[in-house]
């Protein structure tokens, strides 16, 4: 070693041995190649860590440059990046030209890439795999930055996690085809609520400074937009690296133009997805010569010199990587017992009271059983309580300090024996730890442990409870979002129902846990242990569930609502609201403002019937053509049919091979066709359930089926992911007609009524409309720009048109994309209304024959039932007209604009009526003042008072460049203030024609403005959301409230339309897209009531600011009270 780097380490020994651990530091030196496994265990010997960190250190000091390289790595790698920088001036210059850090290959880059992506490191014991690392390598190579597929494909245990590792641990590879980096996801046999997990963790791992979101991705198909965003703009030229894969329908979220490399058991898990594939198939059994490298590593000794019983050994262990560890590891301890461990393998003591459906290892069986039996006598147990692990999920140390009441350092130790004798394996990154189990070893602890796990995981809970209350879990510590995530499975599991109903049926767990992670999980664990929560109360339940579906889209946002002022907006007799009504009263009494929805007995709830038929996610929901039956389908690859008034079920049918997309009645009722991932169409007897028809020429998934609307020539129309429309007759065997023209995935389909057009909607974002008898497209209407001016990211953003549903008189139809419901007009294409109440992705709208109500269906296992007259106004009504009344002694006085930019006075008794002719564009709106005097503004920038009795116009105030979108008045009537789509306010005296003040600052529109009352103070909210307070006397800003929040959408929700300050001038109540409070003199807001629809024009405030009235765009009336 260079006498620099001797004495730089000398110089700061004393400062390494008192903070180093060892363990880690030696497995990385020992995977480098500068430290062997008889070094390891000499300092393993000593008896406490700063004696350990001292023998380490007088090794290295013995040893050459490379060793030294290899410690400062290992130093950066484990966190102590303060340690490693103080050996920075002393790093030798390595003799390899390559600027390799160690024998092995590895420089530090790809240390670097590696670490940041999670790639799990070497096995303590590792052999090359030269070819298959080699075969894996040219496959990625042939990628070439394009997306595309490289499978690794072997039974269980057969090393393929580790190859894929090996295969990128590779500097040419990285810097010349993945310069983006690497990210690492472990996938294992996964449903939509634990991938929805994965994915959020992968968003938040590639988004850690939050620059695109600050909140997680509520469902699978946003989640995969947002790691698609991600992956083009923040990681382009990135490998993503999916461990364990199970199932094809998991890979359809990560199908967006990656580079994946992934493993699995099943090669054709990418049969689903799209773009080049390459398989390196990996063979289940290591090869002879590879088990004996692997034995030999362990007990540290020359392959020639093994003992014979050696070879027997890899006979009995087959061949797997995994096994042949565990019988290392034990071989390591007790190099003297070869015979006794070839005769324990032989003789297959340990038999499985079932196998696993995954595999049948005998040898792991045998292999597990030794090592478990080899373990000291005073950590068998905490083995044994690993068997509450589920698969694929890493814990941190923290969690089992708590289930052990141990020290992180106790806890530790522990757990390296496990790892040293491969019974478990450990993720870290930086200072953290984190423990998982092969899913052979769980399916292995929970076989022997059955009788045990009950108790195990009450175990878990009762330790939990002594450390932790579960609402008070803090973002900042290791081990929240284990508690968040698995909980309520402890709790199941241990079969303590009494304290899960307590715990889900709890709005301070529901806040604490759907402010980290969104409301999806939860709602998936009110699905999962629904049997156990209706058992305690099943009116609690729909109470919780139904209190998460309606105000998912709320929960998932920032900055994150008060849910105790959501829970007042339930019903009286809900169990959310008497909760929320309880811890109301006594924040109140700490000075929080609380309101109470007074008139909320009067509005029923939007949705008249929520059924859940099905296991998993609805796909689709369709009447019969007399309305008296409701058929629907999904995940779970069933047809359901149910009565529309009761949800009593009718029929269940096991319908197809893989999820069922979509359904439809004929005509005449007398059928039902069904469409599914497996490629098929089936006709189906609706009364009976008999299979008709089964039609099989798509090439890739039939996404969408509907019928002709006449039963007089039956057709039936199918649209499916190979971008092709087809049309059958259901009297002939092949396919009628087939359409060309979608440049992606047809999603739906529906005819006219008239059966002469075919509407389709499809991922290229268009709407196309088709001649039904020639199959010639006759129109294409981008969907995508309708949506530009929504609160979504314009940039990127993806329009996959979901669904259609045509109005009876062919003039309108409802389009459904991401989670929101749109009614269009076909003729002007312009939006009608739209609604939302889904908590997730819309898949299904329609309307039923009268029109009278719509059904939608959604991933978030709910069918709702809408009433069309209470979500869309009548269509014919275009004028919006502006009104006010005047009371005058006994005279009745009504104003109105008219539509040639006139004003109208109109004297009720006298049936007299003035005009006010003078503006030059169209009248904005007018405000009396008191001497029969009148305020009006106009488009035309300007600003005029009016004598009402005359009719004369008394002054002219030309104000702004732009449309004068409001004005108002101050109390003591000596000023006004005028605000425009100049993106200006500006503050008038009525004695002179200039402006006192200019108000400048806002980026939008400024919609509206209010006096104090004391008219010291002046508020304007603007198009952004943005609410600014000046100061009237010398038009100084005061206060900036609502600033842009996540992802650039005014905190709003909109325009801010109207203000209001209190009577002493200390509160400001504000309206937009929903209704806000704001603290004038810090300018913060004190509380928010979102309103079931959004664009609130008005807020009218009572004198003693305690009622507030406002009606919504849905006509809903909302009259607020404080609560006292």
């Amino acid at each position: 070693m260079d006498a620099k780097a001797r004495n730089c380490l000398l110089q700061h020994r004393e400062a390494l041995e008192k903070d180093i651990k060892t363990s880690y530091i030696m497995d990385h030196m020992i995977s480098d190649g500068f430290l062997t496994i008889s070094e390891e265990e000499k300092v393993r010997n000593e008896p406490t860590q700063q004696q350990r960190a001292a023998m380490l250190i007088k090794m290295i000091l013995k040893k050459d440059n490379d060793s030294y390289v290899s410690f400062y790595n290992a130093l950066l790698h484990e966190g102590y990046k303060d340690l490693a920088a103080l050996l920075h001036d002393g790093i030798p210059v390595v003799s390899s030209s390559s600027g390799k850090d160690s024998v092995s290959g590895i420089t530090s880059y790809v240390r670097t890439v590696l670490c940041e992506g999670g790639v799990p490191q070497r096995p303590v014991v590792f052999v090359t795999r030269k070819k298959l690392v080699n075969a894996i390598q040219q496959k990625l190579s042939k990628l070439k930055g394009e997306p595309g597929w490289v499978t690794i494909h072997g039974m269980a245990g057969c090393g393929k996690s580790v190859l894929a590792a090996e295969a990128v641990r590779d500097h040419s590879l990285l810097e010349g085809c993945f310069p983006g980096g690497v990210h690492w996801v472990s996938v294992g046999k996964q449903d939509k609520s634990g991938l929805l997990m994965k994915l959020q963790n992968l968003c938040t791992r590639l988004d850690q400074d939050e620059s695109f979101s600050q909140r997680l991705p509520l469902n699978i198909e946003e989640a995969k937009d947002r790691l698609r965003i991600l992956m083009l703009r923040k990681h382009p030229r990135s490998l993503l690296i999916l461990d364990d894969v199970w199932d094809s329908w998991v890979l359809k979220a990560f199908d967006n133009q990656c580079q994946i490399l992934l493993t699995t058991r099943d090669k054709s898990v990418t049969d689903s997805v799209m773009g080049p594939k390459y398989v390196v198939p990996v063979e289940s059994s290591l090869g002879k010569e590879k088990g004996l490298e692997i034995l030999s590593l362990f007990v540290n000794m020359k392959k020639a010199d093994l003992p014979e019983q050696a070879h027997s050994i890899i006979k009995e262990c087959k061949g797997s990587p995994l096994v042949v560890s565990l019988i290392g590891a034990l071989l390591r301890d007790f190099p003297n017992r070869w015979e006794y461990y070839l005769k324990q393998l032989q003789n297959k003591q340990f038999k499985r009271i079932r196998k696993s459906s995954s595999y049948d290892y005998e040898a792991l069986d045998e292999a597990m059983s030794i090592s478990v039996e080899m373990l000291r006598e005073d950590i068998k147990d905490y083995y044994t309580d690993l068997s509450i692990l589920q698969k694929d999920v890493k814990v941190p140390t923290k969690v089992l300090c708590i289930l052990w009441d141990m020290e992180t350092e106790e806890v530790e130790d522990i757990l390296q024996e496990f790892v040293n004798k491969s019974l478990l394996f450990c993720d870290r990154n930086g200072k953290s730890f984190r423990y998982y189990l092969h899913d052979l070893q769980v399916d292995f602890l929970t076989e022997k442990n059955c009788s045990q796990l009950q108790d195990l995981h009450k175990k878990i809970i009762t330790q939990f409870q002594r450390y932790h209350q579960p609402h008070t879990l803090s973002p900042d510590q290791e081990d929240c979002m284990y508690w968040y995530n698995f909980l309520a499975y402890h709790m199941a599991s241990a079969k303590m129902h009494k304290e899960l109903c307590a715990l889900m049926f709890s709005l301070d767990w529901i806040k604490a846990k759907t402010e980290l992670v969104g409301p999806a999980h939860l709602i998936h664990e009110f699905v999962e242990y629904r049997h156990i929560l209706d058992e305690k109360d099943c009116a609690v339940s729909e109470n919780f569930q139904e209190f998460l579906s309606l105000n998912g889209h709320l929960l998932g946002r920032q900055p994150f609502p008060n849910i105790v002022q959501l829970g007042l907006c339930e019903p009286e007799t809900s169990e959310v609201y008497q909760q929320a009504k309880l811890q109301a009263k006594q924040e109140v009494d700490n000075g929080m403002l609380y309101l109470e929805w007074i008139n909320k007995k009067n509005i029923t709830n939007l949705s008249r019937l929520v059924v859940r038929p099905h296991t998993d996610a609805v796909y689709h929901a369709c009447f019969s053509e007399d309305g008296q039956r409701i058929a629907s389908c999904g995940a779970d690859k069933t047809l359901q049919v149910f009565k529309a008034e009761t949800g009593e079920k009718l029929l269940e049918i096991k319908a197809h091979e893989d999820e069922v997309l979509c359904c439809a009645f004929s005509t005449d009722d007398r059928f039902i066709a069904t469409c599914s991932v497996d490629k098929k169409v089936k006709i189906w007897n609706s009364m009976t359930g008999e299979l008709v028809h089964t039609y099989d020429e798509h090439s890739e998934q039939v996404n969408c089926c509907h019928f002709t609307n006449s039963s007089h020539h039956l057709l039936l129309a199918t649209g499916s992911s190979d971008c092709f429309l087809k049309l059958w007759d259901l009297n002939q065997k092949e396919c009628r007609n087939t359409m060309f023209g979608h440049t992606n995935s047809v999603n739906h389909c529906r005819f006219s009524p008239d059966d002469k057009l075919l509407a389709s909607c499809s991922a290229d974002g268009t709407l196309k409309l088709w001649d039904a008898t020639s199959a010639n497209e006759r129109k294409s209407i981008n969907v995508k720009q309708f949506f530009l001016n929504s609160e979504d990211p314009q940039e990127d953003m993806e329009v996959i048109v979901k669904c259609c549903s045509w109005s009876a008189d062919g003039a309108r139809i409802i389009v459904a994309a991401k989670n929101k419901i749109f009614l269009w007009n076909i003729d002007s294409r312009s939006k009608v209304a739209d609604c939302r109440g889904h908590l997730s992705w819309v898949h299904g709208v329609m309307f039923s024959p009268d029109g009278s109500s719509f059904l939608t269906s959604s991933d978030d296992q709910t069918i709702r039932l809408w009433e069309t007259k209470k979500v869309c106004k009548n269509s014919a009504v275009m004028l919006k007209q502006e009104v006010d009344v005047v009371f005058q002694e006994n005279e009745v006085m009504v104003l109105a604009v008219d539509h040639i930019r006139r004003l109208q006075v109109w004297n009720w008794q006298l049936d007299k009526c003035i005009f006010l002719r003078g503006h030059q564009e169209t009248v904005k709106d007018f405000r009396l003042l008191k001497n029969s005097r009148l305020l009006s503004w106009s488009f035309d920038g300007t600003v005029k008072v009016w004598n009402i009795i005359t009719g004369n116009k008394e002054k002219d105030f030309v104000c702004h460049q732009g449309t004068v979108l409001s004005c108002d008045i101050s109390h003591d009537a000596t000023k006004f203030s005028s605000t425009s789509a100049d993106k200006t306010a500006k503050i008038w005296s009525f004695d002179l024609l200039l402006p006192l003040h200019e108000l400048r600052g806002h980026n939008g529109c400024v919609r509206c403005s209010a006096f104090s009352v004391d008219s010291t103070l002046l508020a304007t909210g603007d198009d952004n959301g943005e609410i600014r307070i000046w100061n009237v006397s010398n038009g100084e800003l005061l206060h900036l409230c609502a600033p842009l929040s996540e992802e650039g959408a005014a905190t709003h929700g909109g325009w801010v339309t109207d203000l209001c300050f209190s009577p002493d001038g200390k509160m400001l109540i504000s309206a937009g897209g929903y209704i806000k409070w704001w603290n004038v003199v810090t300018g913060e807001s004190s509380q928010t009531f979102y309103t079931n629809g959004t664009n609130l024009k008005k807020i009218h405030v009572s004198p003693d600011f305690k009622t507030y009235v406002t009606v919504d765009n849905l006509g809903i009336l909302y009259i607020l009270q404080t609560l006292e």
